[in-house]
């Protein structure tokens, strides 16, 4: 039991570092794509159709990367960035690239769902674009968001067991090196309890904050 917390205990910082870093950059890239995917769209408040397309094609590529496939191509930027292409930090890089693309259509789609009616009641009582994206768009949607950033940070979870078998430490380089590599069942499944454990979390409060914001809506 000892050497199970020994081994598993570490990698959790780990993962968190991972999984919370590029969850934030993939957030501060992907809101504001998929805000400016839902403006510029066809019949959107500032409809440009060049815009929309160039982003929309970007992102279309950017999503059909396999993830492993995604890191090895965003390792040069890694080393750029980080000076390294191994590593907790390093990994952060192809993670927030990876997850940011996912983000920006996450959010274009639930934006998307508000109703127009509401849209053009503001556009008739004289308010800007600035204020309809940010005091109406943006806070009818918000349970819808809440929702899509859950998604993104399980999905990051997941992506992240990924990494650590390419060299980025944590759950995933535990299951791999010890569980896998050293056949030691425990050990593995230790670290395949953990993640559960942190999607189960991460679910929960995602979860929780819907509803609270669904009911003050």
């Amino acid at each position: 039991m000892d050497r199970i917390i020994d081994i598993v205990l570490p990698a959790i910082p780990q993962t968190l570092i991972m999984v919370i870093a590029s969850t934030i950059i993939a957030l501060l890239i992907g809101l504001p794509l998929g805000i400016i995917l839902t403006t510029t769209r066809p019949g959107g408040l500032t409809e440009s159709l060049k815009v929309y397309s160039v982003l929309d094609g970007i992102i279309n590529i950017l999503r059909s990367f396999p993830f492993v496939i995604l890191m090895i191509v965003v390792f040069p930027l890694s080393r750029l960035i980080v000076g390294k292409s191994y590593g907790t930090a390093a990994m952060i890089i192809p993670l927030s690239v990876s997850a940011a693309p996912f983000v920006a259509r996450l959010m274009e789609g639930y934006l998307i769902q508000v109703d127009s009616g509401i849209i053009e009641a503001a556009k008739s009582m004289g308010s800007s674009k600035r204020e309809i994206i940010f005091k109406v768009l943006i806070p009818e949607a918000m349970p819808m968001i809440v929702t899509g950033i859950t998604m993104t940070v399980i999905n990051v979870i997941g992506y992240s067991a990924m990494a650590g078998v390419m060299g980025g430490g944590g759950l995933g380089d535990v299951a791999n090196r010890y569980g896998y590599q050293r056949n030691e069942p425990l050990i593995l499944w230790s670290a395949v309890l953990v993640i559960i454990i942190l999607v189960q979390i991460v679910q929960f409060v995602g979860n929780f904050l819907t509803k609270k914001i669904d009911k003050k809506k």
